[in-house]
């Protein structure tokens, strides 16, 4: 990008000093001219955050154009691992899941104990096309499902940092979804409940669960964990790591 800054700006400077001597009679020097490129390619230049290679050519010809130096953008590796609840907790994994083409959307939680193991999992389909709604109804019905098997000690996480928040604040929550949330909250103030958020790569059996929802036509249950996600359970159970990548 710097180079086509300074080859517009060599171009727009001879144009401009030859114009000088044509019809102002004046004559500019070469060094004159030079630092006019230099300033006017510095003043574009520094208007772009873009990163440069590691290389020390393109580093000298940058710095000899005055422009601001950004350097390549280093990924940070992360480490996820999800974590089990306290002895007589159980804790619940939820996601939602939209895809185009056509349109649809569902759910999927994952309930499990101290030791990992699965007490129970959902899938079910949707009638919405918003991502954060879909995250709103997984945890709702999660809630309501928990309170009716009276399993009082439930720790909810999710990958949905915006769910979280609205277990904070309400006002996030679509009018048309308001009611149902309303009720879970005050199912919630009945237990011992507590929320969280997890990244992404930490909460893939939920969102195996909730991809697999798109494909079904009702709500489905499972008292064990079906085979397309007992891999991620086991892993899960045994504390194994995920890893996120991360560019600052």
């Amino acid at each position: 990008m710097a180079i086509k800054y300074c080859l517009i700006n060599i171009i727009s400077t001879i144009w401009y000093v030859r114009n000088q001597g044509r019809f102002q009679n004046k004559k500019l020097t070469w060094k004159v001219a030079i630092n006019f490129i230099i300033s006017h390619t510095s003043i574009s230049g520094n208007k772009t955050a873009k990163t440069v290679a590691v290389d020390m050519t393109e580093f000298v010809f940058l710095k000899a154009l005055k422009i601001n130096i950004h350097p390549p953008k280093v990924p940070i590796v992360k480490e996820v691992i999800w974590q089990a609840p306290l002895s007589n907790w159980l804790k619940v994994s939820t996601d939602g899941a939209v895809v185009k083409n056509p349109v649809r959307a569902a759910c999927g939680c994952i309930f499990r104990n101290s030791f990992g193991f699965t007490v129970g999992c959902f899938a079910q389909n949707l009638a919405t096309d918003s991502a954060f709604e879909a995250e709103i109804l997984g945890a709702d019905t999660a809630i309501e499902i928990a309170h009716q098997n009276r399993w009082l000690n439930l720790w909810l996480e999710s990958d949905s940092s915006l769910l979280v928040m609205a277990f904070k604040d309400a006002c996030i929550i679509p009018w048309s979804l308001r009611n149902r949330w309303t009720n879970c909250l005050e199912l919630s103030k009945e237990m011992n409940f507590m929320v969280s958020h997890i990244f992404r790569e930490g909460n893939g059996c939920a969102d195996s669960l909730a991809n697999f929802g798109l494909s079904c036509t009702e709500f489905v249950w499972w008292n064990f964990p079906p085979s397309y996600i007992s891999d991620e359970v086991v892993r899960n159970m045994l504390g194994f790591s995920n890893f996120r990548y991360v560019t600052f």
